[in-house]
């Protein structure tokens, strides 16, 4: 996620060469990842989506990102 970014609400992933984004309030994805890996960024998706909501409140405001845990 980046500061100033256009709507919708999204974040960004990459695995190895490939990146997609991924709108927050369903999971979304533009782009194509290895299914292994799509399967991991929306589970971590699903477990962190008011987290990053409200980050994203936070990057429309200009203001500092909150760290978010990685799957473990």
């Amino acid at each position: 996620m980046y500061h100033r970014e256009h709507g919708p609400p999204h974040f960004h992933a990459r695995y190895g060469g490939q990146k997609v984004t991924v709108r927050i309030s369903d999971g979304y994805i533009e782009g194509k990842l290895a299914p292994r890996a799509q399967a991991l960024v929306l589970e971590w998706w699903n477990m962190h989506r008011d987290e990053l909501a409200a980050n994203w409140k936070l990057a429309t405001d200009l203001k500092e990102l909150k760290a978010i845990s990685p799957l473990e």
